[in-house]
Order: structure tokens, then sequence, then C-alpha cells
């Protein structure tokens, strides 16, 4: 089924590598994703994982082909691409509301001569969609982890994003919201079909939420459902243990 408000239907990454000088930081990558489905990236530390993702972005040159693709297979000119990265780096003394951050992503309108009607009200229900409704007036540098992680989700969907980057998100955010988290992520893939490439490190939470996984060293080492690439040799020698389901559905190394 082709939904209207997904654009993309997949991307290919044939042979990506980026180079460091002589030395290559990642090699070979060879990976494809598509529209409606959660991709999560897993690794070691260093392991290329956020290299990838600034290559994605355009943030790093690279060698190899990454090709956006439609549902007639027409290649994709100009991607509408929504970035949350793992930590946004500004000053928190700065008296800035989550209001005057959410309308600077949308429009030009210095926040100094204050905020029209319909844009309040806009911004609003996008923090509403995000159970961060109450933070509209709130001071950006005093949002706790999982509040800012929220308010950086909604301004990465507006607009609407085809490809929905992640890159470990949920970094320092306690295991209440970690959950919440994840399920709107999962919520926004059903609801817009589009394509969401995740970095993580929470094993657990991603089995049950992602639909693929790459195992990455540098280059991809495993990929496929969750179920495939936990009980893979590689998945084992990366953390150390492979992924039992018990009897009581829970999951224990």
């Amino acid at each position: 089924m082709i939904h209207n408000s997904c654009g993309l239907c997949k991307v290919n990454i044939e042979n990506l590598s980026v180079y460091d000088g002589s030395e290559a930081i990642i090699h070979d990558v060879n990976m494809e994703f598509h529209c409606g489905e959660l991709t999560a990236l897993i690794g070691r530390n260093g392991s290329g994982k956020t290299t990838l993702i600034k290559a994605l972005l355009g943030e790093r040159k690279h060698s190899g082909k990454i090709t956006y693709l439609d549902h007639s297979d027409g290649k994709i000119k100009k991607l509408i691409t929504g970035y949350v990265p793992q930590q946004l780096s500004f000053d928190k003394s700065t008296p800035v509301s989550v209001l005057d951050f959410m309308a600077a992503t949308v429009k030009s309108r210095p926040v100094w001569l204050g905020h029209k009607k319909a844009v309040r009200e806009a911004v609003q229900r996008r923090l509403d969609d995000f159970s961060a409704g109450h933070l509209t007036d709130k001071s950006l540098g005093d949002l706790s982890g999982g509040e800012l992680q929220r308010v950086l989700l909604a301004a990465a969907i507006e607009p609407l994003p085809d490809l929905l980057i992640l890159d470990e998100p949920v970094s320092g955010v306690d295991i209440n919201g970690l959950d919440t988290f994840y399920r709107k992520v999962a919520e926004l893939r059903h609801k817009y079909h589009m394509a969401i490439l995740l970095v993580s490190h929470d094993l657990s939470l991603i089995k049950s939420y992602a639909d693929r996984i790459v195992l990455m060293d540098r280059t991809v080492i495993a990929q496929g459902t969750p179920d495939e690439v936990y009980q893979t040799e590689a998945f084992r020698d990366t953390f150390g243990y492979t992924f039992k389901e018990d009897e009581s559905n829970e999951y224990s190394l």
C-alpha cells in the first residue's frame, strides 16, 4: 500500500566508505532500508554508526552510492530528512523557551518580536502529539533529558520527513523516558509510513520495536530481523552474549 504521506520507498547504500586520510573509518557498507520500517544501527563504540549517519546527512565525504527511490523505483532528487542528534549543544542559560525554539525551526520571524497566535497554536498541537504540550513556555535549558528529546523529535518532523534519522537520541534518558520515546517513534512509523534509521545501544528495547537491525563493525557484519541478527555469531562476538526468549516472554542474556 502506498501512503501519500511518504514519497520515499527505500534507501539503497552501496559500497559506501568514509576515509580519514588513508584510514577507512567505515568501508564497503551495503544495506537498504524501507519506508514504514524502523531500522536500528547497532555496534560497539567506534564501529562507524555515527559516521554512516553523517554520510547520509551530507556531512562526511564518502565513496560509493546512496540512492533514494520512490515507489516506482525512480530516483528522488530532493529528499526531506528529519534529524535528532545525540545531544543538542546550546547555552542553557540563554532565555529561549520551547515555543521560541519550535517556532524558529519553521519561521524566520525573530523571537523577540513575539509569536503570532497561529504559530503558537501550531506549535502547541505538535508538542501535544509528543506528550510535551505542558513544556511550551518552559525554558529550553530547564528541560530534562527526556523532555528535550521529545521536543527535538517534535521539531524533526516539521516539515514531515521522508527519512527520519535518530542518532542515539535517548542517551542519558531514564527507563520510563526510553520506553515513551520508542513508542512514539514506532507510532510515527505506522502513522506516516516514513523510513526511520535509529542508532541505539538499547538492545532490549530495539528488539521489541525495530523491524530490521544492522550490526556494524566499520562495515556491515550482520543484518536482518532482530531475531535473526541477535542469534548470529557476529552479535555474540560483538556483545558477548545472545538473546534468548524465556517462557515468560521476557528477554534474558
